[in-house]
């Protein structure tokens, strides 16, 4: 059971460095900047939407790692029961 918990933890955090590295490389490839006054609007809307993308990401990382994290604790208290 622990195998499985595992490998799931071990596939989610693939598929979010997957969805990092695209959202990573659509920031470098879009001409986006900070948003400042004067700017289009949909320049600021499309870094604002990139910027939000980062976070759910950045905490989908975090899940993992807690998960991670638990997964093991309780493995290691199964271990010296």
């Amino acid at each position: 059971m622990f195998m499985q918990i595992a490998i799931g933890a071990i596939g989610i955090g693939i598929v979010l460095m997957v969805g990092y590295l695209v959202i990573a490389q659509v920031a470098a490839a879009l001409p986006i900047t900070q948003p400042v006054n004067g700017t289009s609007e949909a320049n600021n809307l499309t870094y604002a939407g990139v910027q939000n993308t980062k976070t759910t990401v950045f905490a989908g990382f975090a899940l993992v790692a807690v998960g991670i994290i638990v997964l093991a604790a309780f493995g290691l208290i199964n271990v010296f029961k």
